[in-house]
């Protein structure tokens, strides 16, 4: 990652084919796209991508203007809340002071206000403001705070863009976003349990849930991002989420994984499975070999 910087842009669509294409395409002209997550009950897509300042900027104004013309909110459904096509676009920073994440981010939102689509700022751009709090109450609700003088723009108009909305635009420390499936439909089971787990009612450190129903299995899902992976390890998540879904005499189905996760993350969490008392990253095979370790020269 020496010289480069990732971001991982969430776009409103999770089930048209052409479209996650065409917005691949735009992305890969210009940076690395090492994973895509498209889920059609979210009816959303989460790319991960890497490059210099430079590719990022040019590669995601790119997939930015594609959504754009290809997504109209005003006939998107899905479960999960946005504000635009290309609803969260954050660059992330790996080390505290990097200015790297930053100087990008504010070149893209020229770039994307340019489009005539209103970009906000949140994480270290927006006083440390969630996604959260411009999505509540939906698009419409986000219009006329904008319009009230409430939310003002970083770049672009003070007003949503007609059928792609607004550009939540961040810098922000890596996270884990993680899914859990329970063995029942029953949302309200799910709520409860996201309720529990999340931070701001209580729960735990860095966490955010939310409970859904997901059509495809008529399972219900706690949907949770980990904003702060070292305060709360994923295998504690996971138990936590265990504990109080038997509280409503629910199991856990399974798990998803959305986009990467930082070695970081995933080497307690095989620890613990492992019942190993500690588990370096250095541990790891690949990580120890710097990478290079079963490539073709």
């Amino acid at each position: 990652m020496r010289g480069l910087i990732e971001s991982v842009p969430n776009f409103s669509e999770g089930r048209d084919g052409p479209t996650l294409d065409a917005i691949r395409r735009a992305l890969a002209e210009h940076a690395r796209v090492l994973d895509v997550h498209a889920d059609a009950d979210h009816n959303r897509s989460v790319f991960t991508c890497v490059g210099t300042a430079a590719e990022l900027v040019d590669g995601l104004a790119a997939a930015v203007a594609v959504a754009a013309e290809r997504i109209d909110l005003r006939r998107h459904q899905g479960v999960h809340p946005r504000v635009g096509a290309a609803d969260v676009v954050p660059l992330v920073r790996f080390q505290a002071g990097d200015p790297k994440p930053e100087h990008a981010a504010r070149l893209l939102g020229e770039r994307i206000g340019a489009l005539g689509i209103p970009v906000l700022g949140y994480g270290d751009l927006g006083g440390g403001r969630r996604p959260a709090f411009f999505r509540a109450g939906g698009p419409d609700a986000l219009a006329a705070r904008i319009q009230a003088g409430e939310i003002e723009p970083m770049f672009g108009p003070a007003r949503l863009h007609p059928a792609a909305g607004a550009v939540l635009l961040g810098v922000r420390p890596p996270l884990v976003a993680f899914n859990l499936e329970l063995e029942t439909g029953d949302v309200e089971v799910a709520r409860a349990v996201a309720a529990g787990v999340r931070a701001r009612d209580g729960g735990l450190p860095g966490v955010q849930a939310l409970g859904l129903r997901l059509a495809r299995t008529g399972r219900a899902q706690v949907s949770m991002n980990l904003i702060d992976v070292a305060a709360t390890p994923l295998h504690r998540v996971v138990r936590e989420v265990e504990r109080l879904a038997a509280e409503h005499g629910v199991a856990v189905a399974g798990g998803e994984l959305v986009g990467l996760m930082p070695a970081a993350v995933a080497v307690p969490a095989a620890a613990e499975a492992l019942r190993l008392s500690g588990l370096a990253p250095d541990r790891v095979l690949e990580i120890a070999a710097g990478g290079e370790f079963g490539r073709d020269r």
